[in-house]
């Protein structure tokens, strides 16, 4: 397990489609090392506030390995941060990373939240609306930590598993029930389990399971 690069950068105001936007999806690497806080690493902020950012998705992780894949669909080569990442890292891929899982990033530690749910502004930055679904349908979404130790990190730091969550449940698996195993309640309820899964996610799922047992239990009284 490796940091591959970190990256980060204030929103910018872009035009898109004769319409401006303001993102804060444009991350570039950096060679200092960066304070990593409650909600995010100097440096580093989102415009978006509801759906990015904040203490349960402080920090924005992708692996490197998605990079050559991506590369062919886009054609074109993309530099570290292309995915609006802060974390560019090696070894560290979503069927291997739990939700809850516990890392030492440099003198910070942080903890796996939820899978990232890529967004239009992705779609835009690349002038393909397709992305965002196509990083549902393989699962190359990459994750998000909290903050459970403030400090400093850097590019070079080193990366070391403090924890394996008890239910070992992959943002892979949390990936394939929110976007493919939408009717699986024995999936839901297993990451309902797992309390350390964001606020958001948990929220979600439980309206889901409530919804398909509604609907289950309607269609054996009828």
């Amino acid at each position: 397990m490796e940091i591959v690069s970190l990256n980060v950068g204030k929103p910018v105001t872009i035009t898109y489609a004769g319409r401006k936007l303001v993102s804060g999806i444009y991350k570039r690497p950096v060679e200092a090392a960066l304070y990593l806080a409650e909600c995010n690493f100097t440096g580093d902020a989102q415009a978006d506030l509801v759906h990015h950012g904040g203490r349960e998705k402080a920090v924005c992780v992708y692996p490197v390995e998605h990079y050559p894949y991506w590369e062919k669909v886009l054609g074109q080569s993309l530099h570290k941060g292309a995915f609006g990442e802060n974390l560019t890292v090696r070894g560290m891929l979503e069927e291997e990373v739990c939700i809850g899982d516990i890392y030492q990033l440099g003198e910070a530690v942080v903890q796996v939240s939820q899978p990232r749910q890529p967004c239009h502004k992705l779609a835009k930055r690349y002038d393909c609306k397709e992305l965002p679904r196509w990083l549902e349908e393989t699962g190359y979404t990459g994750y998000y930590f909290r903050v459970l130790r403030e400090g400093w990190v850097g590019p070079n730091s080193s990366v070391k598993l403090l924890e394996r969550h008890p239910h070992k449940l992959s943002v892979a698996f949390a990936n394939r029930i929110m976007h493919h195993a939408k009717q699986d309640t024995a999936g839901i309820k297993r990451l309902l389990d797992v309390k350390e899964l964001s606020a958001s996610w948990q929220a979600t799922l439980a309206k889901r399971l409530q919804g398909v047992q509604t609907d289950t239990k309607e269609r054996l009284e009828g």
